[in-house]
């Protein structure tokens, strides 16, 4: 029974990489319940210690409990940990960890690796490992330091440098943890044009994707980007400077957000908050005070959230363009779907338009439910179950507040959110079906 289950388990990557997350999920929830976890005189059930295991190795960011006060140093570098191996995936770190003890990587850890970072071929899988690793934790350094040279500023230097590697691993690997304390994220910086720099150039470098990251290192001698790094740069421009200015359009007369703000602080805080629905979680505004239209708006920036191959959720900036592209085709009259000069394949459609369909029907699902199970507004739990799914960390407040059951609802759609619909769907299929024949075309009448 023992060696056919495992039999099954690795008889597909997909299901390599949906129960190696539920297992690393489950070792993050008894690890975090420990008292060593915990300050003095607190304590962690054990759901909400599942909800934080969730949310970190998710990089998500939606707390139950305030991650400042209620866990001790012990506590914090675990969900440091489960914040880095959920941001890099745990095929990469695997793969990390093969090489250092020269290893040779199999074919079947290169098939749940070529799923794991998003890649079309087997080709050059190790060297991305080494990328990946190599540009993730150089950028963490050095976001780590740049933060500890501010916090220095307000604290002893071991401090500093503790709060620094915290954040920028979290800001990073868009988890959107802190260590402020009170739930208050960043809002403390809301002036602070250093910090606020900072991070929206952290979220950015995390939600682009390391295949993205490597086309721009590697730019200067190839003076060349590829089509996918082409797409992914267009698109989060499009997404950071118009959601910023959607924001600061809708917040500028909004005394509770922007009124207090002069008005170079006002551009900062439309910039922050539009960088962030990447899937970042970081906030220098109370969201529950800004504009139905705004919220809103963050919804949907969040539903679309990072690209492939990044520390981010959402449906990814690939499948938006892939969309639109299509809609455009069909608007024009025309049978191929181009983006920059190139035409896609129907399985690249295909599959986008399934991302998207599934992750409507799970966003759709999760929202009726807990419109049941919660005692909130409408806008507070689609806001709270797009953040989940979309793995951003953003609240209206609900988070703390919820049931039993939304407390499981939500930490099954951080886990669909980070892991995909499309391997979540390959995960429980059976077998991979091949026709070996074509029905009869037929006619419908569509619109």
């Amino acid at each position: 029974m023992y060696k056919k289950a495992v039999r099954w388990l690795y008889a597909s990557p997909y299901r390599t990489l949906v129960f190696g997350f539920a297992f690393l999920i489950a070792v993050g929830a008894v690890l975090l319940k420990l008292p060593v976890s915990v300050v003095s005189g607190q304590t962690l059930s054990w759901i909400d210690a599942w909800f934080t295991s969730v949310s970190a190795l998710c990089v998500t960011g939606l707390v139950v409990v305030d991650t400042g006060t209620h866990f001790s140093a012990f506590g914090h570098w675990v969900l440091l940990i489960l914040i880095q191996v959920g941001g890099l995936g745990f095929m990469t770190m695997g793969t990390l960890f093969a090489l250092m003890l020269r290893r040779k990587v199999s074919l079947r850890d290169r098939l749940a690796l070529q799923e794991s970072l998003n890649q079309n071929t087997l080709e050059g899988l190790v060297r991305l490992v080494r990328k990946v690793v190599l540009y993730a934790l150089t950028i963490e350094a050095v976001g780590s330091l740049l933060y500890a040279i501010r916090f220095m500023e307000e604290m002893s230097l071991g401090r500093a440098l503790y709060y620094g590697i915290f954040h920028g691993v979290s800001v990073f690997n868009n988890a959107g943890f802190d260590l402020f304390g009170d739930f208050r994220s960043m809002s403390d910086y809301v002036s602070d044009p250093y910090m606020n720099v900072i991070s929206i150039i952290l979220i950015l470098c995390g939600s682009l994707g390391f295949v993205v990251l490597a086309d721009l290192v590697e730019w200067p001698q190839r003076k060349r980007l590829s089509l996918h790094s082409k797409v992914v740069l267009s698109v989060t421009v499009l997404l950071f400077v118009g959601g910023a200015i959607v924001i600061f359009i809708f917040e500028y007369t909004n005394e509770k957000t922007f009124g207090p703000l002069n008005f170079g602080n006002q551009l900062l805080a439309a910039l922050l908050h539009s960088a962030t629905p990447r899937s970042a979680g970081v906030t220098t505004l109370n969201m529950y005070d800004m504009r139905q239209a705004t919220q809103f708006f963050i919804v949907w920036l969040m539903f679309i959230g990072a690209s492939p191959g990044s520390t981010g959720g959402g449906i990814k900036t690939t499948s938006f363009a892939v969309l639109v592209a299509a809609v455009y085709a069909v608007i024009r009259g025309k049978t191929d779907v181009v983006l920059f000069r190139h035409r896609l394949g129907q399985t690249q459609v295909y599959k986008a338009i399934m991302i998207t369909f599934f992750s409507l029907a799970i966003l759709v699902a999760a929202t009726m439910i807990l419109s049941v199970t919660e005692n909130a507004s409408f806008m507070g739990v689609l806001f709270e179950a797009t953040s989940a799914f979309a793995t951003v960390g953003l609240s209206m407040g609900l988070t703390t507040e919820l049931s039993t059951a939304g407390k499981i609802i939500i930490m099954l759609v951080m886990f669909v959110g980070r892991v995909g619909p499309y391997t979540l769907s390959f995960a429980l299929a059976a077998r991979e079906n091949r026709s070996l024949y074509r029905h009869a075309e037929g006619k419908i009448i569509i619109g």
